[in-house]
């Protein structure tokens, strides 16, 4: 057993899309968050960039004796892959829990793969698909916008403005017939509302956020790391920008359970 938190960070609070079914599953575990609220999004920068950015927000949770990191972040978990051998923790990213859900998921054998201009740039999902069962075919498509849109709260079903951005970056995946959709960002599945009804019930869409979280905890049991904490655990948040605004910002990720949160400010270029 083991008492100290648990590491997740995320270019923005996309990773709290992460965090929600990770408290869910594993009530009593502490949880360290970093948002990366002042460079966000990651998806945009160069690799080497994103992997300079990775290795700080990891080390930031480090300071702060953690016991697991979770990368909650597709661009970060797509490009800096090297990121788990220079962690003195055990580590998981989004990518191969996503990955493997949309296998087990896809009836046709074709998956479609949403992400960052970063990850879909990387190629990693459709490696990883592929590595899992080579004869799946997969179509990706990057949605540069939908970061921005997200954490400006363009969220709402209803509004034109992000339907109309979701409708052209979907239309060349579901001509390609796809049955099975991963949301390859962690801020995607705040879109559900707005991408379901555009895709149509019979595609299934993968929640990368949730598919880690229940990644992650399946290898602090392995690994012994679970809390024997008989409490709730508590959640501490940080970021890099943007303190006065969190709770409503984190409200669309987090629901009502944001109402009276409040993150602290990270110098993150410190680390």
């Amino acid at each position: 057993m083991d008492n100290r938190p648990i590491g997740v960070f995320d270019s923005g609070l996309g990773g709290l899309t992460a965090v929600k079914p990770l408290h869910r599953i594993l009530p009593h575990e502490n949880i360290i968050y970093f948002g990366d609220t002042g460079r966000v999004p990651y998806g945009s920068r160069g690799a080497d960039v994103i992997r300079q950015y990775a290795e700080q927000d990891a080390r930031f949770l480090l300071s702060h004796d953690v016991k697991f990191v979770l990368a909650a972040c597709g661009t970060v978990s797509t490009v800096a892959t090297h990121l788990a051998d220079l962690l003195p923790v055990p580590y998981a990213n989004v990518l191969q829990p996503t990955a493997l859900a949309a296998v087990r998921a896809t009836k046709n054998r074709r998956i479609g793969v949403i992400g960052t201009a970063a990850t879909i740039r990387s190629g990693a999902f459709e490696r990883e698909i592929h590595r899992i069962d080579p004869t799946m075919q997969v179509t990706s498509q990057a949605c540069p916008l939908f970061v921005p849109l997200v954490e400006s709260g363009f969220i709402d079903p209803n509004d034109s403005v992000p339907i109309e951005v979701a409708r052209r970056y979907l239309a060349p995946i579901l001509a390609q017939g796809v049955d099975t959709l991963i949301l390859g960002c962690t801020h995607y599945p705040i879109l559900k509302r707005i991408i379901g009804p555009l895709v149509g019930d019979d595609v299934i869409l993968i929640d990368s956020g949730r598919e880690s979280a229940r990644h992650c905890a399946a290898l602090l049991a392995k690994n012994g790391l679970l809390s024997d904490r008989e409490t709730e655990g508590e959640e501490r948040f940080f970021v890099s920008d943007r303190t006065d605004d969190f709770t409503s910002v984190a409200g669309i990720f987090l629901g009502n359970e944001a109402t009276s949160l409040e993150a602290e400010l990270v110098q993150i270029e410190d680390y």
